[in-house]
């Protein structure tokens, strides 16, 4: 049986940033997830793509976001449970919780922190009759390294920020760029809109819209696309290319948590954002992406702000009736569990006194 304070279903960036809002309120966390390396779809899916709206970093790649954030809270010393799924859940007379995976391992904590983002996933596909034919034979559905593209030519459809995103990164890498979507509006950041305009007007990538990729030709491997474009008369015309990576999202599945009795809306677990992110079972919290609320948001840096305010909530919890006087880091330093101890610079400390 693995013992802790609080139990984290999900190793992505917010169940990786809970680690270090407990450990400054001297908590200790232990980790749940399925995927065998922490990081969630920042280290599985987009290791190299650029993430723009961290505080303090004007760009970071989402595998360096994972390992600056494990940096973070290794003086907390968290434990991990990779590989395993997060199976049933038992709730004590105590109010505490039993979390066994699908391996076997049991794990207690009188708090759960559900960060599982979208849960389990899998790629929406489009329905193109031959395209099953081309997986892994040029047709990719997720960019794990880039360096895969370098002087090929490449075909991207889709209107979102992760279609957009990948078109302006992989234009300063890949030998040609084309980016289809069926529509003239797109559905990602306006900046990123903008930045797709400017490399077209330059001739760095090429657009089509309103355009559907509607087959895929090649023997062994991929060799063209199919695009059928609605104009007032519809068209159909081929694009020779290496590569085919249609980016229509993630279909997200909650996996076994949807059966713990908790509230569900759209495939996201209900919480209360007034107070704490807590679940409609008390001591069960819910953070990040995997939750819903009136306003919800879904960037990592939500998912930062709902971990800090659950870790103050679960501090109640484990420690009843004692009062935390929350104290900045910029006057009280922070106190590891391996016994180091970053000290606040004292002409900070002298300023606020």
């Amino acid at each position: 049986m693995i013992e802790t304070d609080i139990l984290i279903i999900g190793a992505g960036p917010t169940g990786l940033f809970t680690v270090f809002e407990a450990g400054l309120l001297k908590l200790k966390c232990h980790l749940i997830d399925a995927l065998p390396q922490p990081g969630g779809q920042c280290s599985e899916i987009y290791p190299k793509k650029p993430i723009y709206d961290i505080p303090a970093y004007p760009e970071i790649l989402a595998g360096d976001l994972t390992e600056k954030l494990l940096e973070q809270g290794k003086q907390f010393k968290p434990g991990f449970t990779l590989g395993e799924r997060a199976e049933t859940i038992e709730k004590l007379e105590d109010g505490s919780f039993i979390v066994t995976t699908d391996k076997g391992t049991k794990h207690h904590a009188p708090v759960v922190a559900i960060a599982g983002g979208l849960g389990s996933f899998e790629p929406r596909k489009p329905p193109i009759h031959n395209i099953s034919a081309f997986e892994d034979k040029g047709v990719n559905y997720i960019i794990k390294d880039p360096e895969v593209y370098r002087n090929k030519r490449v075909v991207i459809a889709g209107g979102g920020d992760s279609a957009l995103d990948w078109t302006i990164y992989l234009a300063d890498l890949a030998k040609e760029v084309t980016l289809i979507h069926r529509r003239n509006e797109f559905r990602g950041a306006l900046d990123s809109v903008e930045k797709v305009q400017e490399l077209k007007n330059q001739g760095r990538v090429k657009l089509i819209t309103p355009a559907e990729v509607t087959s895929l030709v090649g023997d062994h491997k991929l060799e063209a696309v199919v695009v059928t474009q609605a104009q007032h008369i519809q068209k159909e015309f081929e694009i020779e290319t290496d590569f085919f990576i249609p980016l229509f999202g993630l279909s997200p599945k909650l996996g076994p948590i949807a059966n713990w009795g908790l509230e569900i809306e759209k495939n996201a677990i209900k919480v209360n954002n007034a107070l704490d992110y807590q679940t409609n079972i008390p001591g069960i919290f819910a953070i990040g992406d995997v939750n819903t609320y009136p306003g919800k948001l879904k960037l990592i840096l939500c998912g930062f702000h709902e971990a800090t305010l659950m870790c103050q909530a679960a501090y109640q919890i484990i420690n009843p009736g004692k009062k935390y006087v929350l104290k900045y880091t910029t006057v009280s330093g922070i106190d590891g569990f391996d016994g180091t101890r970053k000290e606040a610079p004292k002409a900070v400390i002298k300023s606020i006194n």
